[in-house]
């Protein structure tokens, strides 16, 4: 990450500059119509002065067409590179945030979950969005902008100075001003630009957390709780942009007193000169107030320009420090998994979110090829983490675990996730139709298929009472549908992957007794002849495992089939199937 202390980072921007390899003629284009524009500003005050001390002094009328004729020519070759300069600075920052755009987004796909654990989800997307969004501004509105009128001030000074020494001296003369109000600015509002950054992701992740919650905020009544402190949280952002406003207000007056003195001294020192007779004309006095205008104009641009750069640098500091996040599941397997046949293993395996906190304890286990195991548990026992540890979405601390007698880790992890399919008790639907939420865009399963997997599962009549059946669009997070309905869904996702081992993770706690019923049918065809690992929480699915895992507090405490477990006296799995199987019997 840079360091944000300094006014401008150049190891940073070096390395920003790097996304524009791949457009290395735009950017030299956009470079070469800068140097143009800078010629071409310094014609017209020449074209000027040489109009009036010549022909209209001299009342040559062709004399004076022509000179304006040469203007209107400038004029419009001014127009057309600045025409062209616009557009492709525009088009490269939009190439360039594009790239990074994408970068970035691949990047956070292979993140590990423990990073999305405690990461923002709001601070996230400003990221991606936003902040790369402000980046774009860098080429179109900072640096060459700014380029072009550092290009222009040199020129203009020099041309100055061949004109006039004595008027550009009075000029360069209130230079020195506006250059320490300019440095002054710049510092300024780099900090106040962190400030704001950082405001604006605050604001991002609030809201993004309580739309997404406003059910929760709505059931407990904390609506009042919730909007005060978002006015307080909007007031900081405000604040933070009342402040950039507060140096914009002051550096602009003070850039254009000075400039309006220099005009003044022009006026004064040229006019008492050409009144004496001297070398300076009315035409070099009407230049240089031209002059003095293009050669203030640009610092005070220059300053606005380098807001902006010096945003877009914020904004770059903070996407080059997710880019620079070491949070990658180890993709360093070369083994391809085939078609799994089933056999999963743990050995000694030890696990913590934290890694002085362990969630799982030394557990050992075996399932065999076509096997449907149960693992039960008090909540927090750890059930769902060996879930999470069997797709390596978290690495283990210790131990092993095998797939088909070969450690996960050996294989690529696109090929172990294809043959591993996952049902949740939260199912996550994207707004999209029925189709897409099932294939997730997988050109290589059909609708046909879709429709043909819904009938063996017992899913397809539910489907086609919705309105355009598989072609219904579920909206965000599926919130068209019912619990029970998404998990249906959900069920057949897994089944047209064709997975080799499948789990479900509580996929049954909280759905109504028609929906279980369908989930029940759709449970039994697809755990069929397939290794399936039932995180258990109601009865019918524990009682048909061929063997059930109990566990406590991250370890094994238990293992048997249902009628073997019930045998033991005081044992866990009797005691929990006592008070809570019984008990839903008795419902």
């Amino acid at each position: 990450m840079a360091k944000t202390g300094n006014a401008f980072d150049f190891t940073l921007f070096r390395r920003l500059l790097r996304f524009t390899n791949n457009y290395r003629w735009t950017f030299y284009f956009v470079a070469f119509a800068a140097i143009v524009m800078a010629g071409l500003g310094v014609l017209r005050p020449e074209l000027i002065q040489t109009a009036i001390d010549g022909p209209m002094n001299e009342g040559d009328k062709s004399g004076l067409q022509y000179y304006i004729m040469l203007m209107v020519a400038v004029l419009v070759l001014e127009v057309l590179f600045q025409f062209a300069f616009i557009f492709y600075a525009n088009w490269l920052g939009q190439s360039v945030i594009r790239d990074m755009r994408v970068k970035l987004f691949n990047l956070m796909m292979s993140f590990r979950m423990k990073y999305f654990d405690k990461s923002s989800v709001g601070r996230l997307t400003t990221r991606a969005v936003n902040d790369i969004e402000t980046i774009s501004s860098i080429f179109s509105q900072g640096l060459f902008m700014i380029i072009s009128d550092l290009l222009k001030m040199f020129v203009i000074a020099g041309f100055m100075l061949y004109k006039s020494w004595q008027l550009a001296l009075i000029t360069f003369a209130i230079l020195p001003l506006i250059i320490y109000a300019t440095r002054v600015f710049q510092r300024a509002m780099k900090s106040a630009f962190e400030e704001v950054r950082n405001q604006v992701a605050n604001l991002n992740g609030f809201v993004q957390e309580r739309i997404s919650g406003m059910k929760i905020v709505q059931i407990f009544t904390r609506e009042d709780t919730e909007y005060k402190r978002f006015k307080e949280i909007n007031e900081k952002h405000k604040k933070a942009w009342i402040k950039t406003v507060w140096y914009n207000s002051i550096f602009f007056p003070i850039a254009e007193m000075a400039s309006s003195i220099a005009i003044g001294l022009i006026v004064w020192y040229g006019g008492l000169n050409a009144a004496e007779g001297g070398v300076i004309t009315l035409g070099i006095i009407t230049a240089f107030i031209q002059l003095a205008q293009m050669l203030f104009r640009p610092l005070r641009q220059i300053a606005d320009k380098f807001n902006t750069l010096q945003m877009g640098m914020v904004a770059a500091n903070r996407v080059f420090g997710i880019l620079d996040t070491k949070s990658h599941i180890d993709d360093s397997g070369t083994v391809e998994m085939p078609r799994a046949k089933g056999y999963i293993e743990f050995k000694n395996v030890h696990f913590g979110y934290n890694e002085d906190e362990k969630v799982i304890k030394g557990i050992s286990f075996t399932v065999h090829p076509g096997e449907t195991v149960a693992i039960v548990g008090a909540t927090g026992a750890g059930k769902s983490t060996i879930i999470n540890l069997l797709n390596r979405f978290y690495e283990i601390q210790e131990g092993e675990i095998l797939i088909d007698r070969v450690n996960a880790k050996e294989y690529t992890l696109e090929s172990l996730r294809k043959q591993i399919a996952v049902v949740l008790q939260d199912v996550f639907l994207f707004a999209d139709s029925i189709l897409n939420n099932i294939t997730l865009n997988d050109p290589n399963i059909s609708e046909e298929e879709v429709k043909a997997a819904a009938k063996d599962i017992g899913v397809h009549k539910f489907i086609e009472t919705l309105p355009n059946d598989y072609h219904y669009n579920v909206k965000e997070r599926g919130s068209m549908l019912s619990s029970g309905q998404r998990q249906l869904i959900a069920f057949l996702r897994a089944y047209v992957s064709k997975p080799g081992i499948l789990i479900l993770d509580e996929a049954t706690s909280s759905v109504d007794t028609y929906s279980e019923e369908l989930i029940q049918t759709a449970t039994e065809r697809i755990t069929k002849n397939r290794t399936s690992i039932v995180i258990a929480h109601r009865l019918a699915t524990v009682k048909k495992a061929d063997k059930i895992i109990v566990m406590d507090q991250g370890k094994i405490v238990e293992t048997g089939t249902h009628k073997e477990l019930l045998k033991k006296q005081d044992g866990y799995y009797r005691n929990l199937y006592e008070v809570q199987f019984m008990a839903e019997e008795a419902i």
